[in-house]
């Protein structure tokens, strides 16, 4: 077993961190959890998938032991933006955030954080991890079309998210991380026991939610892992690992196991019902969008409504689904899925568009 160093700061969160109070969740033993990335994955990955560079960093977390990597610096390294890295020591690391990290709309424009493969970024149960919006004054307006700008282009990469925790938030879903406008892709990263709130019809995504990215282009998630048991996997109302409005995800070498839509009562909710449930690992709703899925295998995920893996709603059918060299396996869904294709609800301009991959019961 790994070692697992944990860092706090002045707040000293609960038990992770030693006293605190008791009736908070204690955190996650993830330690045991399933790497990053389908092992039998083998899709080549799109340039727009690969590592970025950190060779030369812009902010470096901590000064070589784990005492420095703190809730505090990290939390102000993503504020400044650029290229962040981390200096913790040769030993994996948890970083307990006291606070959200919240990306700043007028740094970067390119915002890189990369955890080396070391680093777990906890939210302790109680708080989303990341969160970037172009549409949040708070963060910064920097043009006059928020929702479809170029920046800022952020990139998490070799990372853990654990503990993440968007209950309440006023924007809703993305337990771990929250995006809206710019660019965003997910690099050789890992996503447990992530949530959000657990019913309604218009919020979703455990582990990620994404909105509005510029000129529609795709949301890559590479060589990436969302759950891997009963106790890792991510739940929300709404698709337990990924949820979107409107935006295309391209997913590359992924394991999708053990997330959950909690919601009932769909979208728009039934009359005496709180709405949502769709989506056990993936949600997708709008328009014109793509969801293309190549080297990824989903397997034990559950929806108490609609797509136990996936659920995907293009209201117009303009939208596409493609599946390749991919395996979708034991996603029940409990209210409705598409017949012929199991654990998968979809309207779309067509059926999936499905390519050497198994989809069963």
């Amino acid at each position: 077993m790994r070692r697992r160093l944990w860092t706090c700061g002045a707040l000293a969160l609960s038990i992770a961190c030693g006293g605190g109070d008791p009736a908070i969740e204690p955190p996650t033993d993830w330690e045991d959890g399933p790497a990053a990335g389908n092992p039998d994955g083998a899709c080549t990955i799109p340039d727009e998938g690969r590592l970025a560079d950190t060779s030369s960093p812009d902010h470096v977390v901590g000064d070589g032991t784990p005492e420095s990597c703190t809730s505090d610096a990290f939390v102000a390294a993503v504020a400044q933006g650029g290229v962040i890295t981390f200096d913790c020591g040769p030993d994996p690391i948890t970083i307990v955030l006291e606070e959200t990290a919240r990306v700043f709309n007028d740094t970067g424009p390119d915002i890189v954080i990369d955890g080396g493969g070391l680093v777990t970024l906890s939210g302790a149960n109680q708080r989303r991890i990341l969160y970037m919006n172009t549409c949040d004054p708070a963060q910064r307006w920097t043009t006059p079309h928020c929702d479809d700008q170029d920046h800022p282009r952020l990139t998490v990469q070799d990372l853990t998210f654990v503990d993440g925790d968007a209950s309440g938030e006023a924007e809703p879903g993305g337990g771990a991380i929250f995006v809206r406008g710019g660019r965003f892709r997910v690099i050789r990263s890992r996503f447990f026991h992530n949530r959000c709130d657990e019913t309604g019809p218009d919020v979703g995504g455990g582990a990620i939610r994404v909105l509005d990215q510029f000129q529609d282009q795709p949301v890559y998630v590479v060589e990436s892992t969302f759950g891997g048991s009963e106790s890792l996997g991510n739940e929300c109302s709404n698709g337990g690992g990924l949820s979107s409005i409107g935006v295309s995800y391209t997913v590359v070498n992924s394991l999708f196991s053990h997330n959950r839509a909690l919601g009932n009562g769909a979208n728009p909710a039934q009359p005496g019902t709180p709405g949502g449930g769709s989506g056990g690992a993936i949600y997708n709703d709008g328009d014109t969008f793509t969801l293309r899925l190549c080297g990824v295998a989903i397997r034990d995920n559950h929806a108490n409504e609609g797509g136990g893996a996936i659920f995907f709603v293009s209201n117009d059918r303009s939208g596409s689904l493609v599946i390749e060299r991919s395996t979708l396996e034991r996603n029940p869904s409990d209210g409705f899925e598409t017949q012929g294709f199991p654990g998968i609800f979809v309207l779309a301009a067509g059926d999936p568009e499905v390519r050497e991959s198994v989809i069963s019961e």
